[in-house]
């Protein structure tokens, strides 16, 4: 009873963190992808800086034995959530070693099959979540140096945080020896395993960039990857902080759960975003990638010590990344973002209760509001006062928590700004400065146009019709083109037709997909314009002329379906599965509608990513494209990881269910289903 009213109390009154130190770990792990296992030794080196009876280290639902300080045996308690050593720690250095077994449900992801040869292992430790496969510190505060020994079937890769020491090969298995520097929070600990091929590059400060890729899509590395050297380079230059962990790599994963991940040394990214030239065009990993890469210093370097700091990650992440885009896109680019985030942010202010500095504020609060503060401190201060804050900043605080105050006392050594009138607009309440931040968008050309062009809204379009036209045909910025083609919606289609021609005229990428999303009925007058669209060197803009010229024009349909029956798309195989349903709902197109309904089914089954998956089997369903196969890969999307497809599946089981046929259907394919498709099925035939 003494230890547990110790525990309580040490709970209750101080965080571990100001008992135990905790230095270094060395992680000699194993893991098993038939089994979906991890386990492996654990080499823990702490200091206690004052007397405790209990260190805990956070371990979810795993197993221990051997547990030993300095080398002798030791009592210890497995909450499930949490691993207690019992014992009167006095000041001084320890070592604590012990085995371990998990078997995550989160956290670390086995994706693919080994049957397939397409087997993908990658973790996910936003926040505090490496518990769940790595016994850790889901506190962020507690920092230290993370090595790894990662053994693992010798035909995959394995990437995980710092520099690759050493591999071997032993028998069927290879061993994977990582080792960091510098401390780190254990949210940003890592692991990806599987098939890929490395590309190199250098920076101008030396740093090694590796860049990973799937063998098949080798030819997808410059659009995938493109500026990514030129981006390092700039943020070094502009934070003005040596990047510091010695070397940066980047990997696409299947079915990741967000867009990206920025781990110390080794950002985890969404395989959307592995594109051809012509998918570069709507799905750019130049953001992602940006913002990622400036969370090595923001986030990884100084680390915000509670979520009511969190901006300090995600606001200078966000705008940093803005900031490297300027370099690359330039000031029109810039100023467009900014606005288009201020337009949402005062949208969102009418309903949003929760200010910037508040741990539940939305992502819309601490990502675009918080590089809006940034920006708006920015300004105010100027440029060389803002970076020697930010540079100071850094160097005072590196791999250490932070809080707001922190950042807030470097400015203050640089300028006298009013950060108490600042800090209550911008970080405490949810109002968005409107006023202010006009002014500062104001600076731009573009966007003072744009204004302009906002303002005639209320007039006809016969006293605008020439100045819009005017507009249309200069070299202004396309968001500002964009702008007056969103004015004509209620229009009469001969009244501004002119101005779409002017449009597509531009052969502005973007501003032509607008002209396709605005136009779903198309005048006869302007087929042949429209249909210039199918051209374009943009997937998504491929799709919504694909669909509307079909939906438009039945006596064209054979035509535009022969044009593209070998159009693919993204790596979701947007534009065919487009194709096969609209091939499959022409009449007289084709006579082996088998093929075309299997190639769809095969498309929703494991075999692909999620995305793929849903958009194959929302076709399926509205078709009534039902079997067996179908009903199977359904009810397996409700035991994904993804949140969303997870989702979707559940709805359209419930929504089958209300038919008796559906219902016999889905009880029979029950002695089909693993026991994770079976639990979810039986609880929604249960409902």
């Amino acid at each position: 009873m003494k230890y547990l009213f110790l525990l309580i109390s040490n709970i209750t009154f101080a965080q571990q963190t100001q008992f135990v130190d905790f230095k270094s770990v060395l992680g000699k792990i194993y893991v098993n992808t038939n089994e979906k296992t991890v386990s492996g030794d654990v080499d823990y080196y702490f200091e206690v800086l004052k007397s405790i009876d209990t260190i805990k280290i956070d371990a979810q639902n795993m197993e221990f034995s051997h547990l030993k300080l300095n080398g002798k045996s030791v009592n210890f308690i497995n909450t499930q959530k949490q691993l207690q050593i019992i014992f009167p720690f006095k000041k001084g250095k320890n070592k604590l070693t012990f085995q371990y077994l998990a078997k995550p449900k989160q956290t670390m992801y086995f994706v693919g099959s080994e049957i397939n040869d397409n087997i993908q292992v990658w973790t996910q430790g936003q926040g505090k979540y490496t518990s769940h496969w790595f016994p850790s510190f889901d506190d962020v505060n507690e920092k230290l140096v993370f090595n790894l020994n990662i053994v693992c079937n010798k035909k995959y890769q394995v990437i995980s945080n710092g520099i690759l020491k050493f591999k071997s090969g032993l028998d069927e298995l290879s061993v994977w020896q990582y080792q960091m520097q510098k401390p780190m929070s254990s949210y940003l600990l890592m692991l990806a395993i599987g098939k890929f091929e490395k590309y190199y590059q250098k920076t101008k400060s030396g740093i090694p960039l590796e860049m990973y890729l799937e063998p098949n899509d080798t030819t997808k590395f410059e659009p995938s990857y493109r500026d990514s050297k030129i981006m390092f380079d700039f943020l070094e230059k502009k934070i003005g902080v040596k990047y510091p962990w010695g070397i940066y790599k980047q990997v696409p994963v299947r079915d990741f759960l967000y867009a990206g991940m920025e781990n110390t040394s080794a950002t985890l990214f969404n395989t959307r975003y592995v594109v051809d030239s012509t998918g570069f065009e709507d799905r750019s990993y130049t953001n992602v990638n940006a913002h990622e890469l400036a969370h090595q210093w923001f986030g990884n370097l100084v680390t915000a010590e509670s979520g009511k700091h969190h901006w300090l990650q995600e606001g200078f992440a966000t705008y940093y990344a803005l900031l490297a885009e300027k370099e690359l896109y330039g000031e029109d680019y810039f100023y467009s973002k900014l606005y288009d985030s201020a337009s949402q942010l005062k949208f969102a202010s009418r309903t949003d209760t929760i200010p910037v500095l508040n741990a539940k504020a939305s992502s819309l609060t601490f990502y675009q509001k918080g590089a809006w503060a940034l920006f708006v401190l920015h300004e105010e201060i100027g440029d060389k006062a803002f970076k020697k804050a930010v540079k100071n900043y850094l160097k005072k605080h590196a791999f250490q928590s932070v809080n707001t105050e922190d950042f807030f006392a470097e400015i203050k050594k640089v300028s006298h700004y009013d950060l108490d009138k600042f800090s209550k607009v911008w970080l405490e309440t949810t109002a968005f400065n409107t006023l202010q931040a006009n002014s500062l968008l104001l600076k731009n050309k573009a966007i003072q146009m744009l204004f302009e062009v906002d303002k005639l809204k209320s007039i006809s379009l016969a006293e605008k019709g020439d100045l819009l036209e005017k507009i249309m045909q200069s070299d202004v910025y396309f968001s500002v083109k964009e702008a007056i083609l969103n004015q004509l919606k209620n229009e009469k289609w001969e009244d501004k037709e002119s101005l779409f021609i002017l449009a597509l005229e531009t052969n502005n990428v973007q501003l032509r997909q607008t002209v396709a999303t605005l136009l779903n009925e198309i005048p006869e007058d302007f087929r042949t314009q429209y249909e210039s669209l199918l051209e374009d060197n943009s997937y998504q803009t491929k799709e919504i002329a694909l669909y509307n010229l079909w939906n438009n024009f039945p006596e064209q349909r054979i035509r535009y379906l022969d044009k593209s029956k070998t159009w693919m798309g993204f790596n979701d195989y947007n534009l065919r599965t487009l194709w096969l349903t609209l091939a499959l709902s022409t009449s007289n197109y084709t006579e082996d509608n088998k093929a075309l309904i299997n190639e769809l089914i095969q498309y929703s089954s494991l075999d692909y990513e999620a995305n793929t998956r849903q958009n194959a089997l929302e076709k399926l369903l509205a078709f009534k494209l039902i079997n067996d196969v179908v009903l199977q890969n359904l009810v397996n999307a409700t035991t994904h990881h993804m949140w969303q497809f997870s989702k979707f599946g559940r709805d359209n089981i419930r929504k089958l269910l209300k038919n008796p046929e559906m219902r016999v259907s889905l009880e029979r394919i029950i002695p089909d289903l693993n026991e994770a498709e079976q639990f979810q099925l039986n609880r929604l035939l249960k409902e």
